[in-house]
């Protein structure tokens, strides 16, 4: 929002919010059908495509979106620093609202009029007055009103929502009050009107027209460079032409430079290009790839998944993971994705980057999901992977490499010790993140707790809570002999600190993992905690009862760079398994965490509420 928002701030539909696109179903059925039942002389291919091009102009900006969020997060010819964070995104949620508003008046002009009507599809005359338009009176006007809302008055009123955001994004060229979009419109409709008033209109000079425009605004709010300098150097005058990414940061980060729109020509006639543009080009092409000190693995859960990452859908990604009905509707774009990133795309990518004070942290993806860890026959290449990406990180000069997988690793991997013992050179700190996690949950038990349940699978994280929990006097129950005998072997337990779930009590407190199902909740007493000591929460059965979220901290506010949420966490919490290799390196702990090794649970948390981290409590029943 703008300082001190003027009149026509909002858009006119903003309080339908996702509904807005249902603005254009009347005119986008009324084409179709239209299409559809004339006769084939009378049909009108132009009026037809205006929703099909609507649609590929939102599919041409997610893919800038998803394209820059990936090589920023990669770090190799980023520009500015400074990461975004969740109010930006929640910010830039809008950016489709200026093609619903485009779309409008596309389908407004063609009602009322018959100049739109029945366009050829290609016309030479209409092609170059609509280039020598834009390149004179558009560009030239554009550089004047744009000098214009940088004048305090209209800057505080409009202006400056669009320079909210300092780290640019593709789509923050689009990010603009309502008032400001109907002057932008009204600019570049002088090439398009003039080719409506002249007959030379076409559908290639009105798409072609509008895919510039989107183009040029995603290329050049891109927060990395990546327009090769050779490019001026076979033709100088390009420069004064096209501008690049760069260029228009600068005007982000000063404010009263670079006020071009895609020809910095009219900057250099008036004095106002930045005297550092040629520098911070250079400087941002030299760039290298981050060299993080820790790297949080994971994976994906379901195939939908893919679209809650940073590069995915921006909206989704910032909000915690749920399973959307209208992803259904993507679902063969969704199996397409699966089979890239599981057979195609062979190795693991950076999905994320974040900075905590002075230190750097990546998060990498395997591409493997949920399910496939769950099948003998995938663990190995499972295994192949965790053990390429563990390599690469050492590699870079990565101090700790967190585990961030699914803590069945014990089966898996031997919860990573198979990957030490097979490459005794590494220098890395492989870290489960076993002793925050034990930690977390530990101090998720109310005070006054004499008896618990635990059910789930059991992991290395459920031997060390139990053993925590009868060394502090906590009778532990377990629903089956089984589960009790398997603990016995485990860890050095007393009889009268560990139990079988008896008749006599129903204790109040579950500590539960995975496999816990509907039949065995329902036997739980009303009012009963359910903590989890898994990365994947039960699912919720009862009413009745108080599901605690699965183990996880708040984080603090010098954790930068954070504008996705982590599976079903909420924002800027963090699972305890990723704070965990955090803490690892913060501290210089030269351990390893994996196999049966647990570091010093009380000196885990100690840490991380010493370095700000603090406990995430909120429950839902």
């Amino acid at each position: 929002m703008a300082t001190t928002p003027g009149i026509l701030t909002d858009w006119p539909w903003k309080n339908l919010g996702s509904f807005k696109h249902m603005i254009l179903a009347p005119w986008a059925i009324h084409s179709t059908y239209s299409f559809m039942v004339k006769e084939k002389s009378e049909r009108d291919l132009g009026y037809f495509l205006i929703f099909p091009f609507l649609l590929l102009r939102m599919l041409h900006n997610q893919i800038w979106i998803s394209f820059s969020r990936y090589r920023t997060a990669k770090g190799n010819n980023r520009i500015v620093d400074k990461g975004i964070e969740f109010e930006q995104v929640d910010r830039e949620s809008n950016w489709d609202d200026q093609i619903v508003f485009n779309g409008l008046i596309f389908y407004v002009v063609y009602t009322i009029t018959s100049l739109g009507s029945h366009f050829p599809f290609w016309r030479t005359d209409g092609v170059i007055i609509t280039m020598l338009l834009h390149a004179g009176p558009v560009e030239f006007l554009y550089y004047w009103l744009h000098r214009l809302l940088h004048h305090h008055y209209l800057y505080n009123r409009y202006h400056s929502h669009h320079h909210s955001s300092i780290a640019t994004e593709p789509i923050t060229s689009v990010i603009h009050p309502f008032a400001e979009h109907i002057a932008y419109f009204t600019l570049f409709a002088i090439p398009l009107t003039t080719t409506l008033v002249t007959r030379t209109a076409s559908i290639v000079s009105f798409a072609g027209y509008v895919t510039y425009i989107d183009l040029m605004n995603n290329m050049g709010h891109c927060n990395f460079e990546f327009i090769p300098k050779t490019l001026f150097s076979i033709f100088p005058p390009l420069k004064f032409i096209m501008y690049t990414p760069s260029f228009h940061s600068l005007h982000h980060t000063q404010f009263r430079t670079n006020y071009s729109l895609f020809m910095p020509l009219y900057d250099y006639i008036y004095d106002t290009v930045d005297k550092c543009s040629d520098t911070l080009y250079e400087a941002s092409l030299r760039r290298q790839e981050d060299s993080p000190e820790v790297v949080h693995l994971m994976h994906l859960t379901t195939p939908e998944s893919i679209y809650y990452l940073p590069f995915g859908f921006a909206s989704l990604a910032s909000k915690p993971y749920t399973c959307n009905w209208y992803l259904w509707f993507l679902c063969p774009v969704t199996i397409l994705w699966s089979v890239i990133m599981s057979s195609i795309y062979g190795h693991t990518f950076i999905s994320e980057r974040n900075t905590f004070n002075t230190l750097k942290s990546q998060s990498w993806v395997v591409p493997r999901y949920r399910i496939q860890y769950l099948f003998q026959r995938q663990r190995e290449a499972i295994n192949g992977l965790i053990e390429e990406a563990i390599i690469e990180a050492d590699k870079r000069g990565v101090k700790v490499l967190t585990l961030g997988l699914l803590n069945q690793g014990e089966e898996l991997n031997r919860n990573g010790e198979i990957y030490l013992q097979k490459n005794t050179w590494l220098k890395i700190k492989v870290v489960d993140g076993s002793s925050l996690t034990v930690a977390v949950v530990l101090n998720s038990i109310p005070q006054g707790t004499t008896q618990v349940l635990l059910r789930g699978n059991l992991t290395k994280v459920a031997y060390a809570v139990a053993f925590a929990l009868c060394q502090r006097g906590i009778q532990v129950a377990t629903m089956s002999k089984h589960e009790c005998e398997k603990l016995r072997q485990r860890v050095n337990i007393s009889q009268s600190n560990l139990v079988v779930h008896p008749t006599t009590f129903v204790p109040k407190v579950w500590l539960v993992g995975d496999e816990l199902g509907r039949e065995e909740q329902m036997k739980a007493a009303k009012g009963t905690l359910f903590i989890p000591f898994s990365q994947f929460p039960p699912k919720k059965w009862r009413i009745d009862c108080v599901y605690y979220s699965t183990p996880a901290m708040i984080i603090p506010k010098a954790f930068e760079n954070l504008h996705s949420c982590e599976n079903w966490l909420p924002r800027r919490v963090m699972s305890a398994w990723r704070v965990a290799g955090i803490l690892h390196a913060l501290e210089g702990w030269n351990v390893h965490e994996c196999g049966d090794q647990i570091f010093n649970v009380e000196k885990a948390w100690e840490a991380s509420l010493r370095h700000g981290f603090s406990p995430y409590t909120i429950t839902s029943s």
